[in-house]
């Protein structure tokens, strides 16, 4: 009885013991559901978070328990979205923004400084990789163009690549040393992924979903093993995102539908058990590599997962996000209705003019594309810099449209969203 009641106590202990997400304490918890971009932890203990909309920077020294505000928007000249995050180091660190300007740190975030000598300068950074000692890989943009800077002196000179003729638009770089690596995006045809095995001279496409509109928005190796690596699909109204996953180094790809439509971020700690989550979801675990899927019912608009190890995880949503045995006591948000833009059709249906008005808080990028009903591309309506806070109409005449249902597609810096209008 004595070694029965011990095999139970031990039991329990053990399950007790199992790493679950939870809200990271002490830290900003973004309103209105707009997101922590991003993530990024040199070790267990050491990391950094960039919050999007509202341009701030936090740091944590202690496995993300307390987090102290190193730069807000108030520090800087200017409005900005930050993208991104990366550090090469405990001093050098970059920071992208969806606003032409990018900065860096060689104080570990104390001090930031915009980088102004890239000719020509990128008009957003979207994704940041720095590999080896001192190389450093960035990509831009979502609304296009296609580009990527490098640098391989810490970031104190930078060499522009044009990817115009790989690619529409790319959001991520994954880099496996100085040489090797890869960027996604997305091309006419569809979301893709470009390979390099020359530092970026020359890439081949080695995967496109062949779907326009979509994007591979996110990549990941796992730990460990470099040849097996997952993609997070975008697509657009009225499909569903996508897991893609290699266990070949990229040579062949396998697809598994998601749960919504705008995955975005992707991280898994063994080849079956990982999790997804995008603008309208938090946590979806899989443990069968995709096949199905769980909805763990915590985290909202997700973009990055930061995987440290098999017990340790990092997570940027409407807050930060930690994958722990410890227990952080902070209760979540829980699922909230992300309203990325305050759109209204003038009339709807539409027989003529599709006429809206997009109300825009701050200054911004779009991009307004077109889609028949089940999700098929049509055109890009417009691609549109927003300088400043402004309600602004919008005219398309649509009277070569055959009569029917449309999605109108919004991909703006804080999200991707839809409507639908009935053509008559």
């Amino acid at each position: 009885m004595k070694l029965v009641k011990l095999f139970i106590l031990l039991f329990s202990i053990s399950i007790g013991a199992q790493p679950i997400w939870q809200p990271a304490p002490n830290i900003y918890s973004n309103p209105n559901g707009q997101r922590f971009d991003d993530v990024f932890f040199l070790n267990e203990n050491l990391g950094w978070a960039a919050n999007g909309y509202y341009a701030r920077v936090y740091k944590t020294t202690d496995g993300g328990l307390n987090w102290t505000e190193q730069l807000n928007e108030n520090d800087i000249t200017g409005n900005y979205y930050f993208r991104n995050i990366e550090f090469l180091n405990e001093d050098i660190g970059f920071i992208g923004t969806l606003n032409g300007t990018f900065f860096k740190t060689i104080d570990g975030g104390v001090n930031w400084t915009e980088v102004t000598n890239i000719s020509p300068n990128p008009n957003a950074i979207c994704g940041i990789d720095a590999v080896g000692n001192s190389t450093i890989y960035a990509c831009g943009a979502y609304f296009t163009p296609a580009h990527i800077i490098k640098s391989v002196d810490s970031g104190d000179t930078w060499t522009f690549i044009d990817m115009s003729s790989y690619a529409n638009a790319l959001v991520e770089v994954l880099f496996l040393d100085e040489n090797i690596g890869f960027a996604a995006g997305r091309d006419s045809n569809g979301g893709i992924i470009l390979k390099t095995i020359d530092g970026g001279s020359t890439w081949t496409e080695i995967y496109n979903t062949n779907v326009n509109g979509e994007y591979v928005w996110k990549l990941q190796t796992l730990v460990g093993n470099n040849s097996i690596m997952f993609g997070a699909i975008s697509s657009v109204a009225p499909n569903n995102g996508k897991l893609i996953k290699s266990v070949d180094a990229g040579v062949n790809w396998l697809d598994f539908e998601s749960v919504e439509t705008e995955i975005q971020a992707v991280g898994f700690i063994t080849e079956n058990h990982g999790w997804m989550g995008g603008h309208t979801t938090g946590f979806q675990e899989t443990l069968d590599g995709g096949v199905t899927w769980n909805d763990l019912n915590i985290g909202n608009n997700l973009n990055r997962i930061f995987i440290i190890n098999s017990t340790t995880a990092y997570a940027s949503g409407t807050t930060v996000y930690k994958f722990t045995e410890d227990t952080l006591g902070v209760e979540d948000l829980g699922q909230i209705d992300n309203q990325h833009l305050d759109i209204k059709i003038q009339t709807n249906p539409v027989e003529t003019n599709l006429e809206f008005t997009i109300n825009f808080p701050s200054d911004d990028n779009i991009l307004i594309e077109l889609y028949d009903i089940n999700g098929k591309y049509i055109k890009q309506l417009s691609r549109d810099i927003i300088l400043q806070p402004i309600l602004k109409g919008y005219n398309f005449n649509v009277s070569n449209l055959t009569s029917g249902a449309y999605f109108i597609d919004f991909h703006n810096n804080s999200g991707r969203s839809h409507l639908k209008f009935i053509k008559k």
